[in-house]
């Protein structure tokens, strides 16, 4: 196209010169009888003066001395114009070869930018020559030495796996024996355990990356491309089936897929230094020293780290704490609550300090969360403080059993950093903001004993021997394996006439709530109607009587 682009200029270039003689030569017509004739004596003089220079020489008229030149002279006039207008044909012509030229260049520019509406055709030739290329490419690297060589080793790598893989699981207890229950470090043993599948692809991949360091070393081989791009694959592949093995999170899974694959790759290949530079100069918070790329990087690696250890770290120091019986349970959750608030604020230094920001930045987070505090996180900071105070001063105790201002009532199953998790009798949950326990009244059956009084009622007939009831009553009621002789025994008392009998009611003293399997009232009822009913004594229930008068 350039060929044929640069032939069709230069016959441009040489048509608009022929052009331009053209006109010259037409706009010397119309004074061929001055100009011409002028300058054919002027040729002959020289001629003549040339060829014989004894004889005399005609003296033409100095041009530069205007008082030799008639311009009145119709010839001299005549010449005059017809140079005149030569020199304007001349530029005329200038101008037509320029604007040529000019059209000549947009309508190859407009022919390279305007994309080809056909699709191409299928140049056969073209083909041909790429598949004969790539032919002899192929051909020149069977007869390579180098080429083979990797060939040899892949396949051998390839044979020598399994068996070393076989080795491995007969002779390795940890790959051999599953672990017991009771066994040490019996997490870690798991996973080693787990891994023996993979033992063929991680034999696969170390015996390649030693091919390719022997390859390097041989003089008259020194190439290992071919058993890096094999390795490659064979790091991706394993990487992927060991994070569906062991990643069981959706969501941990997908990101260890889009980071540790390409990362492997990168190492393999050998550009993750040049990564990790590009990473380490590109800065995304300008500050002294700025916070670069591979700061978050470091931080959002670190942070999933340290604060999944920190997370594992405190369900075991948690269960630690409150299986020591010689504290009791407020003891043991001051104790536990301390321990998670030292465990993070370690974690979170920890993570600082392996990214790379230093302890100084902590001031701009500590001035973010104070200005947060002052716009608008005022009632988690007082409920984060009131979580501090209610586990300091045992107001409120994991296992109280509390009535709240809007009546609910529960068990006190956690107290949290914002909130205070309380079990209702019906097995519903209800969070209670911790500042609910330092500035409203409520109560607390279980605050400093959980003994509880409760009391049973019943009614007897009018015409019942009511002296008797004291002592045919409280033994049964204390006889039974829950109430309590202290602080009081079980105690009778008459409350009211009725309209239908005599209301009585008896106290007692029982340890715990009665609710779920602590059924005391319940149960207590049962005694007093088999005690009376033993005695004859029945319940009055109402009745009316309706009496027919007659006139």
């Amino acid at each position: 196209m350039a060929h044929w682009t640069r032939s069709l200029v230069v016959g441009v270039v040489f048509f608009c010169a022929s052009l331009f003689f053209s006109q010259n030569s037409c706009a010397q017509t119309p004074v061929e009888d001055s100009e011409n004739a002028a300058a054919q004596t002027a040729q002959e003089v020289t001629e003549t003066s040339t060829q014989n220079p004894a004889e005399p020489v005609l003296t033409l008229p100095d041009p530069t001395n205007v008082s030799d030149i008639d311009l009145d002279d119709p010839a001299i006039k005549k010449a005059m114009q017809a140079l005149e207008e030569a020199k304007a044909a001349s530029e005329e012509a200038e101008r037509a070869l320029g604007q040529a030229l000019l059209e000549q260049r947009e309508k190859a520019a407009d022919i390279a930018e305007t994309p080809e509406t056909s699709a191409p055709k299928l140049d056969i030739d073209s083909v041909k020559d790429k598949a004969m290329g790539f032919l002899d490419k192929l051909i020149e690297w069977l007869k390579s030495p180098a080429f083979l060589a990797q060939i040899g080793a892949i396949i051998l790598a390839y044979f020598l796996a399994p068996i070393i893989a076989s080795q491995l699981r007969r002779r390795l207890f940890f790959f051999r024996d599953p672990p017991s229950d009771d066994a040490k470090l019996l997490v870690a043993r798991n996973y080693i355990y787990k891994s023996r599948e993979f033992l063929r692809l991680i034999a696969y991949v170390g015996l390649l990356a030693l091919a390719g360091v022997v390859l390097k070393a041989i003089p008259n081989l020194g190439e290992d491309w071919l058993v890096k791009i094999v390795m490659g694959i064979s790091v991706v592949y394993l990487a992927y089936k060991a994070i569906n093995q062991f990643v069981t999170n959706d969501l941990l899974r997908k990101a260890a897929t889009w980071t540790i694959i390409p990362i492997a790759l990168l190492a393999v290949f050998g550009y993750l230094d040049e990564f990790l530079n590009f990473l380490e100069n590109t800065s995304v918070i300008p500050m002294d020293p700025p916070v670069t790329a591979m700061t978050l990087v470091r931080l959002a690696f670190f942070g999933g780290l340290f604060f999944w250890l920190g997370n594992l770290s405190n369900s075991k120091g948690q269960a630690a704490i409150h299986s020591q019986e010689g504290l009791d349970v407020a003891t043991r959750e001051v104790v536990g609550k301390i321990f998670q608030m030292l465990l993070f604020t370690i974690v979170v230094v920890l993570v600082m300090s392996f990214a790379g920001i230093p302890l100084s930045g902590l001031v701009m987070i500590i001035s973010a969360i104070g200005l947060g505090i002052g716009l608008g996180l005022q009632p988690v900071a007082a409920n984060f403080v009131s979580g501090i105070i209610i586990l300091f001063d045992r107001s409120v105790r994991k296992g109280d059993f509390v009535v709240l201002p809007d009546g609910q009532e529960g068990y006190v199953e956690a107290i949290n950093m914002r909130s205070t998790t309380v079990e209702t009798t019906d097995g519903k949950d209800v969070m209670v903001p911790n500042t609910t326990f330092i500035e409203n009244t409520y109560e607390n059956w279980t605050h400093k004993d959980p003994a509880q009084r409760y009391e049973v009622y019943f009614k007897v007939p009018y015409d019942t021997d009511i002296d008797t009831l004291e002592d045919i009553l409280i033994p049964a009621i204390a006889a039974y394996p829950k109430v309590l002789m202290e602080p009081e025994e079980p105690d009778l008392e008459l409350r009211e006439f009725g309209e239908y009998g005599i209301h009585f009611a008896i106290e007692f003293w029982v340890s715990g709530i009665d609710d779920g399997e602590n059924k005391f009232t319940s149960d207590l009822n049962y005694i007093v109607w088999r005690t009376l009913k033993k005695h004859g004594i029945i319940m009055p229930i109402p009745r009316r009587e309706v009496l027919n008068l007659e006139p």
